[in-house]
């Protein structure tokens, strides 16, 4: 007959316990591991897809250029408004795709996001400049207006000023026929 106390008269542990601690660690290396090979998606969508471009007037944040005028996108003509900052690394690396979708005819806005004068200029001169018109958003009101919930971020806009699509992140060479279709759809 097994005695379940041990010589010294205490209650002893089932056998299965010390196995207990091993398999709590396996537990939690699967857990983890399920999670980095399958993260959750962390993007805030704009709720303003499919809706009109809330009203801003941006200065401009360049001297001897125009700011951006939330008016300037219901001309007929689809847009691609890109938030953007001098600090954002990603920002640059994104910035030959917009260097081409500005050569093949595509209008670029720029939105600069807390950044200061003498950043943005060396960063432009460093990355070149797409971009039409840019605007400073110095506190980043019209940027959380348009849903954005970091930079880099682009929008298409429709020639009513109509957002119609949002690239969370920045533009990678390959998605660039993409964001053309995109703008060929908000064109019609």
């Amino acid at each position: 007959m097994s005695s379940q106390t041990s010589p010294g008269g205490k209650p002893r542990a089932p056998r299965w316990a010390i196995w207990l601690p091993l398999a709590l660690f396996s537990g939690f290396v699967v857990l983890v591991s399920v999670q980095l090979r399958n993260p959750a998606d962390t993007n805030v969508a704009s709720t303003l897809i499919g809706k009109p471009m809330p009203a801003f007037s941006l200065p401009p944040a360049l001297p001897g250029r125009p700011g951006l005028d939330s008016k300037a996108f219901a001309d007929g003509k689809p847009h691609l408004v890109n938030i953007f900052a001098s600090w954002c690394i990603p920002c640059g690396v994104e910035a030959p795709q917009l260097a081409a979708l500005a050569k093949a005819g595509v209008p670029i806005e720029g939105i600069s996001v807390r950044d200061r004068t003498e950043d943005l200029q060396a960063f432009l001169k460093r990355n070149g400049d797409p971009y039409r018109r840019i605007g400073a958003d110095d506190d980043g009101k019209v940027q959380l207006a348009l849903g954005s919930s970091g930079v880099p971020e682009t929008y298409v806009i429709d020639g009513r000023g109509v957002i119609r699509y949002q690239h969370i992140g920045e533009i990678r060479a390959d998605q660039v026929p993409m964001i053309l279709e995109k703008l060929v759809e908000a064109a019609r």
